[in-house]
């Protein structure tokens, strides 16, 4: 029933199809009329479009080369090029309108309603975009760069746009927005090159200072870790009731800094051994 219903309702669009008396003449006169008007723009728009194409390929290839002659920081090279070829790509595409004769009117009022809707939800994305892009220009930390950040300390893996991946020390990825990275306090632990460890020992007055002191620079001088310059230093940190505390300061490199801990403080534990001195409890 529903199929003789569409094939009657289709021949009686046909049949008043043919019943139309066309006007060939003023169907033909529109056609030259709109050729011979909007033709040229449209010829020239696409001549317009694959030129302003070829040019920006050409301009973003002269980009590469020249930011790689100046050592452009390979973290903001990418974000540089993307945001300048969408520069390009949005002027290119208005001008193909102003070539077409369209009204900018419309699409502008358009661009501005969407811009601020967009703005509105996605306020906490666009601040996290724009810490990210200060970042990369104020470099407060690179890749490669030992941070504390947000209670989190290890090794900056990769700076993005709006989020920054660190690893931890226990070989765990943390993943930190921008936004908290660049309004709050980041430590940079490996931007000097070197840092100072401090380790300290009890001691009961019954042993004496000049003796342990003499264990641990003995002990030091054996380790290859220890950096010569800034030079060590072995003090008295703090006297109390039952006894002295020492604190052992050495320098060492920034990078491989926990495994150096790790290693000398072994090593000073077994100098004060060898000389015959105990901590407290052994």
């Amino acid at each position: 029933m529903l199929l003789c219903r569409m094939a009657l309702f289709l021949v009686i669009v046909i049949q008043n199809f043919l019943s139309v008396k066309w006007n060939w003449d003023k169907i033909y006169d529109t056609i030259t009329t709109w050729t011979i008007t909007v033709g040229p723009r449209i010829v020239l728009a696409i001549i317009f479009l694959f030129v302003g194409l070829w040019l920006i390929k050409l301009l973003i290839g002269r980009l590469h080369k020249i930011m790689d002659r100046r050592n452009v920081d390979p973290t903001f090279k990418p974000f540089l090029i993307g945001l300048i070829n969408v520069a390009l790509d949005v002027s290119l595409f208005l001008a193909l309108i102003q070539v077409l004769g369209w009204q900018l009117t419309l699409f502008a009022s358009f661009i501005a309603s969407f811009g601020v809707a967009a703005g509105l939800a996605l306020s906490g994305t666009l601040q996290n975009f724009t810490s990210g892009i200060l970042i990369l220009l104020l470099k407060p930390y690179r890749v490669g760069d030992s941070i504390i950040a947000q209670g989190q300390e290890g090794v900056v893996e990769s700076i993005e746009i709006f989020y920054t991946v660190m690893t931890t020390y226990d070989n765990k990825t943390v993943i930190i927005p921008n936004s908290k990275l660049s309004n709050e306090v980041i430590t940079n632990i490996s931007r000097e090159g070197k840092r100072r460890l401090d380790v300290e020992f009890k001691f009961n007055f019954g042993i004496d200072f000049k003796q342990v002191e003499e264990a641990l620079k003995s002990a030091i001088k054996n380790m290859q870790n220890v950096l010569k310059d800034p030079q060590y230093r072995i003090g008295v940190s703090t006297v109390e009731p039952d006894g002295y505390r020492v604190v052992v300061s050495v320098w060492l490199n920034a990078h491989g800094f926990i495994d150096a801990k790790l290693l000398i403080q072994e090593k000073l534990i077994a100098g004060l051994k060898t000389n015959g001195i105990k901590l407290p409890g052994m």
